[in-house]
This record gives structure tokens, C-alpha cells and sequence, in this order.
């Protein structure tokens, strides 16, 4: 087993539920975004992908807010002393925490226990799952402060979410969008009340974790692949993925906990 101790946020595994919590660590500054919080978020995604014991992640914040975004006095105004390739590095590194998210093969659960805005409404959009607290308004603030709406991938995940139209809405105007409207329109999968937010969350990774691993990467994968494939392509790669999957001991112990009419244990 590797050794994953994040110093910019607290990192616990569960050996039990076989769950690893991320929970970003800055009441103060409403979560915001660092350098350092931006590096190490993509390195524990890339190493979850194949840490051991490691079935699901929850990803969460403390305090009031689930993230604020990019931490206006540690990076914002440090950026404006970068030359132009110092810009596209650091762009680059935002963008790869995402790909590291969506990379990962482990199921990410997202408890937005409270505001989620800028490069925090990203990150929640490349969590598979998103639960909300009632407070957990979202919006991404980029053309509110002259910069594009296309950051760190939100213009290739929004739309699949929620759509073009809603998408180009909620890009362009940089506005606030409610936890009630945003369970509405599928950019939430659940609205609770705060006290309730990490215990919802926590449950549906939990249930992920015991899931049948395999099948769920495949499937993670599969959603993400066939984004860019036209429907022949799509159902020859889902053919011989399933093929495969058919061969994997969870479809045996399904199989086999089905006949004995008992749980299935999956590994």
C-alpha cells in the first residue's frame, strides 16, 4: 500500500467500507484553491486509481463551503507576476487535477456540504455523484472576472450534464445557480439538508464500494469514451467490454448468489 498524507487537505481510508474521504481543509478561506491544494488533490486521484483497499472516494469540505475556487490572495494575485508560459502552466496543472478525476477508476462521490463556485463548481462536475446541501448554491464565476467559461474542462462536462442550453446560460452569465434549481435541471443527484449532506454521501459511496469494481470502472470509462464516438463505434467497444466483463468472478458471484438466494460479495 502506498502512502497517500496530503498536507493542504485531510485524507482518511476506511478499511471497513473500504472508502476514501478527501475533505479540503480551509474553513477559513471557504475552501479555496492553492498551488499546493491543486497538486495534491491530482496526485491522490492518480494514486487511488491503484491504491489498495480503496473501492470509492468522497470528496467533501469543511466548514461552510464545499469549495470557493482559486484562492484570490495565494494565486490570483501571483498570476498576474507570471509571464505567458507561467499562465499556461498553471492552467495546464487545473486541468489535469480534472483529468486525474475522471481518469480515476474508483467511483468519486461529491458531498457539496455548502458553497461550490469556480474551479470548486468544476471539480464537483468531475465527481460521478453529486449530493448538496440546501446551501450548496453553485456557479461558475470565470466571465465574472473576465475570464472564459471554458476552465479546466467545465465546457466539455456542463453540457453533458445538464445540456448546451442550460450550459451556455450558466457559463456566459458567471450567476448562482440554487441547490433546488440545480437538482432540477441534474447538475445535483440529491439536495439534503446540511446536517445530512456527508452522511447521503458517505451512503452512496459505500454502496459504490460494494459494488461489483470491475463493472464499475468499465462503465466509468465507457460514459467518458463514448462521449466522442458515433453509435457503431460505440456499441463495438460496449461488446467487447461486456465481453470481458463476462469473463471477471463478479458475474460468477452474482450468478452464484442468485442460485444460493443470498447477497452477492463482490470483489
Amino acid at each position: 500500500m502506498t502512502t497517500i498524507a496530503p498536507k493542504s487537505f485531510r485524507y482518511e481510508l476506511d478499511a471497513r467500507t473500504r472508502v476514501a474521504t478527501l475533505t479540503l481543509d480551509r474553513p477559513e478561506r471557504l475552501n479555496a484553491l492553492t498551488f499546493e491544494v491543486y497538486e495534491e488533490l491530482r496526485a491522490t486521484f492518480d494514486a487511488l486509481d491503484s491504491e489498495p483497499g480503496v473501492r470509492a472516494i468522497l470528496l467533501t469540505g469543511a466548514g461552510r463551503a464545499f469549495c470557493s475556487g482559486g484562492d484570490v490572495e495565494a494565486i490570483i494575485g501571483e498570476l498576474f507576476a507570471r509571464d505567458a508560459r507561467g499562465l499556461l502552466e498553471f492552467t495546464r496543472s487545473t486541468g489535469a487535477l480534472i483529468r486525474s478525476m475522471l481518469a480515476c477508476r474508483r467511483p468519486i462521490v461529491g458531498a457539496l456540504n455548502g458553497t461550490v463556485a469556480g474551479a470548486g463548481a468544476v471539480i464537483a462536475c468531475a465527481c460521478d455523484l453529486r449530493v448538496a446541501a440546501e446551501s450548496a448554491k453553485i456557479a461558475f464565476l470565470f466571465t465574472k472576472v473576465g475570464l472564459s467559461g471554458a476552465d479546466m474542462g467545465a465546457c466539455w462536462l456542463l453540457p453533458r450534464i445538464v445540456g448546451l442550453g442550460r450550459a451556455m446560460e450558466i457559463l456566459m452569465t458567471g450567476d448562482f445557480v440554487d441547490a433546488a434549481a440545480a437538482e432540477r435541471i441534474g447538475l445535483y443527484h440529491a439536495v439534503v439538508p446540511a446536517a445530512r449532506c456527508l452522511e447521503e454521501a458517505r451512503a452512496r459511496a459505500e454502496r459504490l464500494a460494494a459494488g461489483p469494481s470491475f463493472a464499475l470502472e468499465v462503465t466509468k470509462r465507457m460514459l467518458y469514451r463514448e462521449a466522442a464516438m458515433d453509435l457503431d463505434a460505440a456499441l463495438a467497444a460496449e461488446v467487447e467490454m461486456q465481453s470481458i466483463c463476462m469473463g471477471d468472478p463478479n458475474f460468477r458471484e452474482a450468478y452464484e448468489a442468485f442460485r444460493a438466494r443470498r447477497p452477492p460479495v463482490f470483489g
